[in-house]
């Protein structure tokens, strides 16, 4: 979620409804029964597959569901806002899939919750809310991983197909801001779509629909919400999902109960960059985030749960380990540090070798640029004073769960990005050249995280089942039908 370059598969088991919660059995929406009643998947549907499901809903039932055209993407892919049940309450929520196209979890849960809002009168008038739904807000990003959506449950496979776009054309940070020395007011068209729906929908409840990649769940509120924290942990523990209680996302975040943060303001990022003594604002920043836009302009609760699709143990191993975690952090650092440096030069090799704006190998080079960043925060946190303790295993597994994602992804995206240009390249021999290269790096990375690997992938209906649980407990408190 955060910005930068922080910035699944099985048939579902089954799991037991949250029961022995105060904050969750006595509510008359039942949201623990309800989180583990999703259906079973087994892989992610492709871009037309949704907007195909979404359009036979609006199609069924008109008098419940009306479309609106936003606009259209870069390469011209329309980004539709549907409403259900508009003007029938006195709240607005407004639920965003595809801000990163790279997390899918969230197009099952939007298509989950429209079904489960227009099968169920009784639960819309509960919530006491009109309901916007965009199922994708990304769709060109969002094509660029289904090579991988029909077989999430393989790592390795997902890395190969895997797509993320830089930082600077990601829908979900491409806001306008102005603090300081950083200006960003390049909205892409898609940005320019979901502002509309903001506005449109002046959301009293805004969920941005990420997920992250392994480990465990946790979230991110705008507010401190007391109430609802109760709900969050008890939905994961009841489906069989651990809360992450690792390593956070970025150093300056506040957390506000164990793996419930706040989410984060770009301003606080800035300044706590520069409290390090490093650049807050580098070449290629995008700006501020969907959820900080909703909430100053309309004063929405922002509600972020990031899910993974495998999960480990030990992300929730709060148990101490015999190292510092200075040390760690330095650790750690030098190996982003030293895979920063094998991207770029493979980027620099193929400097005039391949089409570098598409929006894959751009991604791939920016990338490669940002884990010098990655190493270079990492180092400067571990010589705060705060760092001089020891790590916790918890801690230990996310720093170094972290190089292999990198090094998965974005050893990924450049082999990929490289493969693709041969056809167009003005010198193909030597482009192939630099991917062998490359290929050689990304062969020892997939065999040492292979070697490391305990992670089992999470049923897809379960993941879905603590987003669409998280979003009802919310939208539940604003209506206050929140159990005390």
């Amino acid at each position: 979620m955060t910005p930068g370059p922080t910035a699944a598969g099985g048939a579902r088991t089954g799991s037991p409804p949250v029961t022995g919660r105060p904050s969750d059995t006595g509510s008359p929406l039942d949201i623990g029964r309800r989180a583990a009643a999703v259906p079973p998947k087994t892989d992610f549907p492709l871009l037309d597959e949704l907007a195909k499901a979404f359009e036979d809903l609006a199609a069924r039932h008109p008098n419940l569901v009306a479309t609106r055209r936003l606009g259209r993407s870069r390469d011209g892919q329309p980004i539709n806002l549907h409403v259900i049940g508009r003007g029938q309450g006195r709240l607005a929520h407004l639920v965003v899939g595809g801000v990163h196209p790279n997390e899918p979890i969230g197009s099952w849960t939007a298509l989950h919750l429209a079904e489960q809002l227009i099968q169920d009168p009784a639960m819309r008038q509960q919530l006491d809310a009109s309901w916007g739904i965009i199922p994708c807000v990304d769709p060109d990003g969002y094509r660029l991983n289904e090579g991988w959506l029909k077989n999430p449950a393989d790592r390795l496979h997902y890395a190969e197909h895997f797509f993320r776009p830089a930082p600077d054309d990601q829908v979900e940070w491409t806001f306008p801001f102005h603090y300081k020395r950083a200006h960003f007011d390049a909205m892409m068209p898609e940005t320019r779509a979901l502002k509309e729906a903001i506005d449109l929908m002046r959301p009293d409840l805004y969920v941005a629909l990420h997920n992250s990649e392994l480990g465990g769940v946790y979230y991110y509120l705008s507010r401190a919400e007391p109430e609802l924290y109760p709900a969050l942990h008890a939905i994961p523990q009841a489906l069989g999902i651990p809360l992450d209680e690792g390593e956070p996302e970025s150093g300056h975040l506040v957390a506000l109960a164990p793996a419930i943060f706040a989410e984060t303001s770009l301003e606080d990022a800035y300044d706590w960059m520069e409290s390090l003594g490093l650049d807050p604002c580098p070449p290629g920043s995008g700006g501020a985030s969907s959820g900080q836009y909703a909430s100053r302009a309309h004063g929405a609760l922002s509600l972020i749960a990031e899910l993974p699709y495998w999960r480990d143990a030990r992300a929730s191993d709060t148990r101490l380990t015999q190292e510092a975690y200075a040390d760690l952090l330095e650790r750690t650092g030098q190996r982003t540090a030293d895979l920063g440096a094998v991207l770029t030069q493979a980027a620099d090799e193929a400097r005039d070798l391949l089409d570098w704006t598409t929006p894959l190998a751009h991604g791939a080079r920016a990338f490669a640029q940002m884990m010098g960043d990655a190493a270079g925060t990492a180092r400067a946190r571990g010589r705060q004073p705060e760092a001089r303790r020891p790590a916790t295993a918890a801690e230990r597994f996310g720093c170094e769960e972290t190089v292999r994602m990198f090094q998965l992804r974005y050893g990924g995206m450049m082999l990929r990005a490289l493969g693709e240009g041969l056809a167009g390249s003005p010198d193909p021999a030597a482009l192939a050249a630099v991917a062998d290269r490359l290929e050689r790096h990304c062969e020892g990375w997939r065999a040492a995280a292979a070697a490391d690997d305990a992670s089992e992938p999470i049923p897809i209906a379960d993941l879905v089942g603590v987003q669409y649980g998280a979003i009802l407990a919310a939208a539940a408190l604003l209506a206050g039908r929140l159990a005390p």
